[in-house]
């Protein structure tokens, strides 16, 4: 019974790049229910099945214990929520830097990439949603309500398995994921475009133009980072280049797209300034810390090139939890210091702005949403379906629902969010 549930659930297939140019006429509810066939990865294309690693000796995140017991997040619970201690620890040899190997899965977020490299989450980046809580937890100290949040977007919107509860961290490894593979369609992990991923990242190519490579460290689109931040990757900084890279991908990318998911993009920015930072360095998000997370090699020539992730030497964590309300905050100032419409290009060359969604209105969001509103609209791209036109993603199934809202819900039940559909 349950298998014929999983068959229902949905992935758009788009035959032009947005769809939702000619067929915005208003969310028919129907579109919240209806199976359609999954988006295919692209075989042997970057990112596809045909190129993704396979690691045959899967090993899972090495567990904390009570001698390293970091935030003592274990088996998807709550850790304790306190942080300023130093990751790795000293003498923990089982979180010590592994490269990874040429049959291990890596993707495009620095963060997961380098928990992976020190396992973390399990090196071979075939990872589940306890392990995804617990490291951003032990890691990061990201908050328990936060690290719920993100590995429940993580499993709905990459299209991870809701049974085996399992997502790959880059490239699509169905095969290692899904219950089924026969009944599920693909699930393309967080490579898949306009998922997690989006245009427009800060060091990753729009996958149009890089004929599906968006999920690489670019060097070049580093060295542009370090030109607008010189140094320091603070709010201010990080919002002036974000506007710059949309400008880019605006005038680069036809098939550009930035749809309500892309506020996930500031909040991924502002990890850079609020998790990233060294306490051994006064908790400035600086070049040598940030590079060290991205991985990021001065050349000597004015390029950068890249070497896997890691945590820095002697790196100490935030003392205080991330928390959901934290990271709200973060995407609306961001956001508000250099706003941009959310829609998409069209085939004649102009832009659509999309309708109302949410704390979006007509394109935008506006200085006046507070960041209570902005977290329901997190909530809702979780726990609600968004229109195939409005994002090309995964429409949810009650399975789906049922799945997130049990573990999402919870964490939002005091900002007066809407309940999903059901």
């Amino acid at each position: 019974m349950h298998s014929l549930l999983l068959l229902s659930s949905v992935l758009t297939v788009t035959t032009n790049a947005f769809p939702f140019v000619a067929e915005m006429q208003g969310v028919d509810s129907s579109l919240f229910r209806n199976p359609v066939k999954r988006q295919q990865s692209g075989g042997g294309q970057d990112g596809g099945p045909d190129t993704c690693p396979f690691n045959a000796n899967h090993k899972p995140a090495a567990p904390v214990t009570s001698q390293y017991p970091y935030n003592n997040a274990k088996n998807g619970k709550p850790g304790n929520g306190k942080g300023g201690f130093q990751v790795p620890a000293a003498g923990d040899t089982a979180h010590q830097y592994t490269a990874p190997g040429p049959n291990d899965i890596r993707g495009p977020c620095p963060g997961l990439n380098a928990a992976a490299n020190h396992n973390f989450l399990a090196h071979d980046g075939i990872v589940t949603f306890n392990e995804l809580v617990d490291a951003q937890q032990n890691v990061y100290n990201v908050g328990y309500d936060l690290a719920v949040l993100l590995a429940a977007l993580g499993l709905t919107l990459t299209d991870g398995d809701l049974v085996t509860e399992k997502l790959s961290i880059g490239c699509d490894a169905t095969t290692r994921t899904s219950f089924s593979p026969i009944l599920t369609g693909s699930e393309p992990g967080l490579d898949g475009h306009n998922k997690f991923e989006s245009d427009a990242s800060l060091t990753r190519n729009d996958y149009f133009p890089a004929n599906g490579d968006n999920f690489r460290f670019n060097g070049t689109l580093f060295g542009y980072m370090q030109d607008t931040c010189q140094g320091n990757f603070d709010l201010n900084n990080l919002a002036e280049y974000r506007y710059q890279r949309y400008q880019q991908s605006l005038a680069e990318n036809p098939n550009f797209y930035f749809g309500p998911l892309a506020l996930l993009l500031y909040g991924a920015a502002s990890f850079l300034y609020e998790l990233m930072p060294n306490g051994n360095h006064g908790y400035a998000p600086d070049l040598e810390t940030i590079t060290t997370f991205f991985g990021a090699v001065n050349n000597g020539d004015g390029t950068w090139g890249h070497v896997p992730e890691r945590i820095p030497d002697n790196w100490t964590n935030r003392k205080t939890p991330y928390t959901n309300n934290d990271v709200t905050t973060q995407i609306l100032e961001m956001y508000l210091l250099r706003p941009v419409l959310f829609g998409g290009a069209t085939a004649d060359g102009g832009f659509d702005a999309l309708p109302s969604f949410g704390a979006i209105k007509d394109g935008k969001i506006s200085s006046t949403i507070s960041g209570p509103n902005t977290a329901c609209l997190l909530f809702q791209l979780a726990t609600q379906s968004v229109p195939s036109y409005l994002n090309g993603i995964l429409t949810p199934t009650l399975d789906a629902l049922n799945f997130v809202t049990s573990k999402v819900a919870p964490q939002f039940k005091n900002l007066g969010c809407p309940s999903p559909l059901t």
